[in-house]
This record gives C-alpha cells, structure tokens and sequence, in this order.
C-alpha cells in the first residue's frame, strides 16, 4: 500500500468530496472549507480545508460566527497533514479546545491478516432492531464506563435511515453484550469505516476485537470496498497494527461551544 497515495484518495473521497454521514445533515462547501451541518442534536463539522497562512485565521472566524449563529457546537476535525502547519494552535487561538488524539490507521482489506475466531461462548448478534440497539448501548456503556446516551438517537437514525450504508453487530456472551461495534460504508468512495469495538473489561485480551474487524471487514469486501479506515485510540492501535493496518496521520478534534 502505497501510504501517500492512500492517504491522498482518502483526504479527497473522504473529506473533501463527503457525503453527508447522518439523515437530515447536509453538505456545504464554501471557499476552502466543507463542512457538515447536522440535523438537531446531529453532529457539525468542518471536516476538510485546503488553507494557507494567509487565508486560515479568516476562515476559521468565518465558521465560528456562521455555526455560533445557529447556535451549534461544532467540531474542526483537524489532520496533522493539514495546511498550515501551525492550524491546530490557530484554532486553540480562536477559542477551540482539543480533544484526545486518535491515529488515522487504514489497511487493504486484501491485505488483512485473518483475525482470528471467537472465543468459545461468544457470539455475533446482528443489530436490526431498537433493542438490539439498547444492546449495542449497554456493551458500549461498559467497554467505556460512561453513559452512550448521547449515541442513542444516531444509531436509532442510521437503523431506520440508512440500512443499506451501515452493519451494526454486537458480541454476547451468553445474554450479555460484551462488544458492540458498526461500520459504516460510504457511497461513492473505497473506504468502509469501523467504529467503536470497546470490549467489557472482563472480556478483553480474548480476539474479540480482532474477530469483529475481521467480521466487517468480509462484508465492506462483498460490497466492493478495498480499504478500512479507523480513528483509533492508543488502545487499539497495536491490535490494528498487527492485523495490517498502517498509520497515515493523526486526527484531532477541535471543538468549539458558542
């Protein structure tokens, strides 16, 4: 996997030429930024610029003043690749506060290495309805020790919306949901993205993890996906690095509160 090239395609056909990620939310570009607008509650982004030196502290007070007159908390989802170089304290600057770093990890789902089966006693239990979603919810809840409340309307939005775009499957040991993780397949574009994978602290250490990427990962190739694309915590990076996955970059969320 060629890692610049890689990364180019995704920056184009992930960022830049976006689809909205959620019903209700829409796409909008404007100069040299785009940015999602969410449906109530739904999530608002920037989520690619094309910035220079000269042109970023004015796009960055455009879209506070456009988002804080909808009244909207939004996110600048900022790559260490990003132009220019010193963004990131530019935003701070304007009033943005940064959140937790992840690695931006990609693999070829050719090249993936077999990630194992489950362990005995675990299995796979697709998400289709709205209480497999409470599943989903409760394995999340405890992988994370805190509430998945704020996950709820999404995940109900996607089952309802977008069934087509988006595998839900949660991990159950006996009755109870261990694991809960989703992808998401992006129309018009060669990346499906994976989302969350948290295992209950008693269950880890056991190829849980790996066994459900390995899971999405046959279904994005039926569907004619060629890559996987993670934000992955320190946690998992290690997991995903042995599996195939390379890290191209680094994301960080900026997150501005009108």
């Amino acid at each position: 996997m060629d890692i610049s090239e890689v990364l180019a395609l995704f920056d184009r056909q992930m960022r830049r030429d976006t689809l909205a990620d959620a019903p209700g939310a829409r796409i909008e570009r404007v100069g040299k930024v785009v940015r999602q607008v969410g449906a109530k509650g739904g999530w608002s982004a920037v989520v690619w610029s094309g910035l220079d030196q000269a042109s970023a502290r004015s796009a960055i007070a455009e879209q506070v003043q456009y988002f804080t007159e909808l009244g909207r908390e939004f996110e600048w989802k900022h790559y260490s690749h990003d132009q220019p170089e010193n963004l990131g304290e530019l935003l701070l600057a304007a009033g943005f506060e940064a959140e937790p770093d992840e690695a931006l990890m990609i693999a070829r789902i050719a090249d993936l290495a077999d990630g194992g089966g489950l362990p005995e006693g675990v299995r796979l239990h697709p998400v289709t309805t709205p209480a497999d979603v409470e599943l989903m919810l409760s394995a999340h809840e405890g992988a994370f020790e805190t509430t998945a409340d704020w996950l709820r309307p999404s995940l109900l939005d996607m089952l309802a919306e977008s069934p087509g775009t988006v595998s839900m499957v949660v991990a159950m040991a006996d009755d109870m949901p261990v694991c809960g993780a989703r992808m998401e397949l992006q129309p018009g574009t060669e990346f499906a993205s994976l989302w969350g994978g948290g295992t209950v602290p008693a269950w880890r250490g056991r190829g849980i993890y790996r066994a459900l990427v390995a899971h999405r990962a046959k279904i994005a190739a039926k569907h004619g996906y060629r890559y996987l694309q993670v934000d992955a915590s320190d946690e998992s990076r290690p997991i995903l690095q042995r599996l195939g996955f390379a890290a191209l970059s680094t994301t960080t969320p900026y997150v501005y509160k009108p």
